[in-house]
């Protein structure tokens, strides 16, 4: 049975009707709730202090933790105001609570810069509140999450200083920069202690936050992929800026890479499982990019599941396998952005460029 908490104090009325209506909702559907945290719980809701926001403390990765925090002041940028919280309590998710005269607005945020409300009228149905509250948060927090990598230094002379598809990587990610498709990563070791950040790497194999990635096959069972938290205008080193991707494995949730002997490695990118989907099923696709970005005409996933989560490969390669051309799709991310297929990378900055619009809908 899937189980829950909640921790962290709730300091105004508001806050905790909110969370009694959460609490009520989450057993509805089936969950256990726990009045203390257990050892192995799924879902977390962290009440968290605007003034000093503290994390909770997993003991392990399956744990999906929504910060909520509420907040009086009045923000130009709501987005810029609430982001920074996600990334100080180390959360999976975000609800930023924003009280106006009549109304209230809750904002839900993703790690990948998802941003999408909710408001609440007095005069509402008080369940189809609620339930559109579960029907945004269960499916993520349901979701699994492959981000452990398996290392292995047995990338030799040949691959091992990169070759012509690494070099075409390179001058893509240069492009991507050209086209204004690679948006700054978020500064978070500015916001998370040299502890916090220890423990995120250690928990999530996180070094940084950036955003977007590319990849190009290099046979029938391998691919090259961007590495997670770099710039990838500038990408130069195999092992740093690009891994070589030789699988997934099953039994330890990770995917296996190679890399040159004696290399202290970046982590891969947590989509480096969604491109191995679409690799692993469609031998005519050469290289997937990756863009928090849109076009006109694309219809988004039906969920915004996590980054690096079974569930939202699955979801992807089946819209690919589903899509005219397998070899040439562009997949909509809810909330997120592309992931577009090519014969190469030429072919997908060909098939793309003058088409990009730069603002991700969100719903």
């Amino acid at each position: 049975m899937k189980n829950f908490t909640v921790a962290g104090k709730a300091e105004s009325p508001f806050l905790s009707w909110l969370t009694e209506g959460m609490i009520n909702e989450f057993e509805l559907a089936g969950y256990r709730y726990h009045d203390e945290p257990v050892d192995s719980i799924h879902l977390v809701f962290n009440l968290i202090d605007p003034k000093n926001p503290r994390h909770y403390r997993r003991n392990s990765q399956s744990t999906f933790v929504v910060s909520v925090v509420e907040n009086d002041e009045e923000s130009e940028n709501v987005f810029k105001s609430a982001y920074p919280y996600l990334v100080r309590s180390l959360a999976n998710h975000l609800i930023y609570i924003s009280h106006q005269a009549e109304d209230t607005t809750l904002y839900f945020l993703t790690p990948e810069q998802g941003f999408y409300s909710k408001s609440y009228h007095r005069e509402e149905d008080t369940a189809l509140f609620f339930r559109h509250i579960f029907e945004r948060l269960e499916p993520l927090a349901s979701s699994q999450l492959v981000i452990d990598n398996n290392f292995y230094e047995d990338l030799f002379d040949g691959l091992a200083e990169g070759n012509e598809v690494t070099e075409k990587m390179a001058l893509g990610g240069k492009k991507l920069d050209d086209m204004n498709l690679l948006p700054t990563p978020f500064p978070i070791e500015e916001y998370l202690s040299s502890r916090d950040m220890r423990h995120l790497k250690k928990l999530y194999g996180i070094g940084g936050l950036s955003y977007g990635n590319l990849s190009s096959r290099e046979n029938n069972d391998h691919f090259w992929m961007s590495a997670s938290g770099i710039d990838k205008s500038n990408m130069k080193t195999v092992g740093r800026d690009m891994l070589y991707i030789t699988g997934y494995d099953s039994e330890k949730n990770a995917m296996n890479i190679s890399i040159p002997p004696e290399t202290t490695p970046k982590r891969a990118s947590v989509d480096a499982i969604e491109h191995w989907m679409i690799y692993k099923e469609h031998p005519d696709v050469g290289a997937i990019v990756h863009i928090h970005a849109w076009m006109d005409g694309v219809e988004p996933t039906p969920v915004n599941y996590p980054c690096g989560t079974i569930q939202l490969a699955e979801t992807v390669a089946g819209l690919v396998r589903e899509s005219a051309d397998p070899s040439r799709a562009v997949i909509g991310l809810k909330n997120h952005g592309l992931t577009i297929t090519g014969t190469d990378l030429d072919d997908i900055f060909h098939r793309i460029e003058g088409r990009i619009i730069p603002r991700v809908p969100m719903s």
